[in-house]
């Protein structure tokens, strides 16, 4: 079960997803709220549910916001996750100031896409939301072949914006000391470049244990499956292919 990030959608995997699709079975979703699951509005707990019912027990791999959404279903239901894989993914925001600077930020970007408080601003287009997304830092070095800019337009603003209040890194209580009893193998990756998510997922893999693993693409920033996707695939089939062995 392959989640993606925000603004993606389940095609958007640079590759990686055919490259996997080779010797496994994979099942793209459209996460709650893009493309077409917009009008899904779901908190990270019930969409990880909805995630949980469409792919029963299966190895579930998720990017960023996906890697969210996967790790409550593997905390929640642990016995659907035979294998967990997050791709530049976190545990949450421990510091009560921090995480509330976040969910006002989001709640600001949200409401560019879907104004509720002022019902005379116009929302601004998709098109015009994503293009500036991708112009960020973390996606630096990514061209439009590889980011599915066309594909990321099958998003509709209030989707976008329903993920953002109600799933967004704000609204994620810290998991920091749940994550210990994952039992299941757990492959975390993070680009090299992105030092932040790198730190993160080194965190992750001490917080978790022996059964943790931790992979740094270097070279790349927040998205390695977009910029290096045969060489995630690699390590994502190795992580498989050992756990089946275990």
């Amino acid at each position: 079960m392959l989640a993606h990030g925000f603004t993606q959608t389940g095609r958007v995997w640079g590759r990686m997803d055919d490259d996997l699709a080779a010797d496994h079975q994979v099942v793209l979703v459209d996460m709650p709220g893009h493309a077409d699951s917009s009008q899904v509005a779901a908190t990270l707990s019930v969409g990880a549910g909805l995630l949980g019912e469409v792919g029963e027990r299966a190895a579930y791999l998720g990017y960023s916001m996906g890697a969210r959404f996967c790790l409550h279903l593997a905390l929640a239901r642990p016995e659907l996750v035979e294998r967990l894989v997050l791709i530049s993914g976190t545990a949450g925001i421990e510091d009560p100031d921090e995480r509330l600077a976040r969910r006002i930020s989001d709640a600001e970007l949200a409401e560019e896409l879907d104004p509720m408080g002022h019902r005379g601003s116009p929302p601004i287009p998709v098109e015009s939301f994503v293009r500036r997304w991708l112009e960020g830092p973390m996606f630096a070095g990514i061209d439009d072949r590889a980011n599915g800019f066309t594909e990321r337009l099958r998003n509709t603003g209030p989707g976008l914006a329903s993920s953002l209040r109600l799933a967004g890194t704000g609204t994620q209580e810290p998991l920091w000391e749940s994550v210990g009893t994952l039992s299941m193998p757990v492959l975390i990756i993070s680009g090299g470049d992105d030092e932040k998510f790198a730190a993160i997922g080194h965190r992750l893999v001490e917080a978790i244990g022996a059964n943790a693993t931790h992979q740094v693409v270097t070279g790349v920033g927040h998205a390695p499956h977009l910029q290096r996707p045969d060489q995630v695939a690699r390590l994502v089939r190795a992580h498989l292919d050992q756990a089946t062995s275990q």
